[in-house]
């Protein structure tokens, strides 16, 4: 995506948005260490990424967090991928780079920002998601790399 470039800063990090300071190979690094994109190649990221508002969290040079927005910018954004470099989890720094993602002006007044998560119910709870959906059903067709890579 042709995005604006959005950065937050705080006292040693800042989030940016702009991809020429967030590497694939970093972002893929960080992603190999969770259970849900393991086994995520290297291509498809960089695919998924040029068609995301992706988010990087850096500290100096070295990238320390990243995620993903999938989203018509209008109704609908979709985060994905939020994952925090382990030697600086429980800083932080993951609350505060999705304090950021919800900041983003091309994000306002959406009718829906939605993820899953399996461990981090409580950390989104806190920034005002909601369990559930209603009486809605989540519904999911899976292709033929969906059941190979996670994503």
């Amino acid at each position: 995506m042709n995005d604006r470039v959005v950065e937050y800063r705080n006292a040693m990090d800042m989030v940016t948005t702009n991809q020429e300071l967030i590497p694939v190979d970093a972002a893929h690094n960080l992603l190999k260490t969770t259970h849900w994109a393991a086994g995520l190649s290297r291509e498809t990221l960089a695919r998924a990424m040029l068609n995301s508002l992706c988010f990087g969290v850096l500290r100096e040079c070295d990238l320390i967090g990243f995620a993903r927005v999938i989203t018509d910018r209008a109704t609908y954004a979709y985060l994905t991928d939020v994952v925090i470099a382990a030697e600086h989890r429980g800083q932080g720094v993951g609350r505060w780079l999705v304090e950021c993602i919800l900041d983003h002006p091309d994000l306002q007044n959406l009718r829906r920002v939605t993820l899953l998560t399996r461990d981090g119910a409580e950390l989104y709870a806190n920034l005002g998601f909601t369990a559930g959906s209603g009486d809605l059903i989540y519904m999911e067709r899976r292709g033929a790399s969906g059941r190979n890579e996670a994503g």
